[in-house]
């Protein structure tokens, strides 16, 4: 007797908008790349990641520190929802809700694929280790903190 093959994960099978909000919620890796501040050329529109972060970001867990009053307290973090995910250009490559618009799968080092949660800063993916508060840096000095590595993507 053939066993039942198991269903594909939900985000295969899945568009963003057909996802509950625990499948949209645990779709983020924990990288905090998105809490990254970014600068917009003017000119190009290009965008230019820093390795400043925002101030409500826990360093260490990649988390928020008050996720739920986030856009209420920092006016211009932008809640993440399926429409923001086709409108916004700043996204990094390797986020998973860019991934999965796209229609690529997850890294192997995404929580939901290793079943670790560890796995995205072991694979050097997240903000851990790489940041500042934008607390203690000077605005006038934005631009020389500007990296290239959240561009990166590792499988």
């Amino acid at each position: 007797m053939k066993r039942n093959a198991e269903p594909e994960p939900f985000w295969k099978r899945k568009t963003l908008e057909e996802m509950t909000r625990k499948e949209w919620e645990s779709l983020c890796d924990g990288c905090a790349k998105c809490c990254l501040v970014k600068l917009e050329d003017e000119d190009t529109l290009e965008i230019s990641f820093t390795n400043a972060i925002c101030k409500l970001l826990d360093c260490e867990s990649c988390r928020c520190t008050d996720y739920p009053n986030r856009a209420r307290r920092v006016p211009d973090c932008v809640p993440l929802t399926p429409e923001v995910i086709q409108e916004v250009s700043w996204m990094p490559p390797s986020c998973a809700y860019r991934l999965v618009a796209e229609g690529k799968d997850l890294p192997s080092w995404h929580p939901l694929v290793s079943g670790e949660t560890e796995s995205v800063h072991r694979a050097g993916m997240s903000v851990r280790g790489k940041v500042v508060s934008e607390d203690e840096i000077d605005f006038d000095d934005i631009c020389d903190y500007i990296v290239q590595w959240p561009k990166e993507i590792a499988e």
